[in-house]
């Protein structure tokens, strides 16, 4: 079937990279911030039960980490009341739901990758209202997919990459936190590969479609760095820095305080997305080279 896609948050990292892996698999309907502020959500229901999609992809988010901090509540208004609204109508109108979550559910104590069962316990305010909104999706009894990922980046907007990129350029010098850990994961490959599960989906009737192919996965590039390792190969991917002489200096994450905890250890086990749908997710040295060329 042609999928009717009503897709929010076009214009962010993940946003943007759907609008182009989506248009396979119907007719998408992208909504920006200019159309619909997620800090006022009263507008949600209306769009969802005028537009009757098929599907809703909620790639809007309350992303500002250490901000958050003292901005609790809108986060929460954005990333959790928002959110449940969304659900509600989704299921109002039998919709699928699929929504982006994050590595800092989990406090980071766990010394292997975190599976999706695992116990939740976020250390900073963006990660609590990531799980309200969790929490508000699996209450409203929608049909959903609930994709956690970690470290994003993408060659627009502001992230990780783009910051080293500017600052590599304009200093000599860079301090990087080096005992955090976790899996750098490109706006594209998540992209890609919400659109690929969503093609398998496709494929199935309402009678082969199993619960197991809905719920929570975890949705990161394969393999893990640290902050200063994704840092280096930064330094080596990107040609305009190759001439460049810059020191990059370990430092642990004390000697670089911020308002948000961040969790020493954001490793996601994806085994079970790939296992029940089929999937290969690529190495994240693999899809830094393709984000960069």
């Amino acid at each position: 079937m042609s999928y009717r896609i009503l897709l929010l948050g076009r214009n962010g990292q993940v946003g943007w990279e759907l609008e182009r892996s989506l248009q396979p698999l119907g007719e998408v309907v992208g909504l920006g911030r200019k159309q619909g502020d997620l800090s006022e959500p009263g507008f949600l229901t209306e769009v969802v039960r005028n537009l009757r999609p098929h599907l809703v992809i909620n790639a809007a988010a309350y992303t500002a980490v250490d901000r958050a901090e003292e901005e609790e509540g809108l986060a929460r208004v954005i990333n959790g009341e928002a959110v449940g609204l969304l659900a509600h109508a989704a299921h109002e109108c039998g919709a699928l739901l699929v929504h982006y979550s994050t590595d800092y559910v989990f406090d980071g104590s766990k010394v292997s990758p975190y599976v999706e069962d695992d116990q939740t316990a976020p250390l900073n305010a963006y990660g609590r209202t990531k799980l309200a909104g969790e929490e508000a999706i699996r209450a409203s009894g929608c049909a959903h997919l609930i994709f956690r990922t970690s470290w994003v980046y993408s060659h627009r907007g502001h992230n990780f990459l783009m910051t080293m990129r500017k600052l590599m350029v304009e200093r000599d010098e860079l301090r990087i936190v080096s005992d955090q850990i976790g899996a750098p994961t490109s706006a594209r490959v998540i992209a890609d590969t919400t659109t690929a599960v969503l093609t398998r989906i496709n494929q199935q009737t309402p009678a082969t479609l199993s619960a197991g192919q809905l719920g929570t996965f975890h949705l990161t590039c394969q393999g893990s760095t640290t902050w200063f390792g994704f840092a280096e190969a930064i330094r080596k991917s990107c040609p305009e820095l190759h001439a460049r002489q810059i020191q990059l200096l370990p430092i642990p994450g004390s000697a670089y305080p911020t308002p948000a905890r961040r969790p020493a250890n954001s490793r996601l086990d994806c085994n079970r997305l790939q296992q029940t749908f089929g999937l290969h997710l690529p190495n994240w040295q693999e899809a830094l080279r393709l984000t960069i060329s």
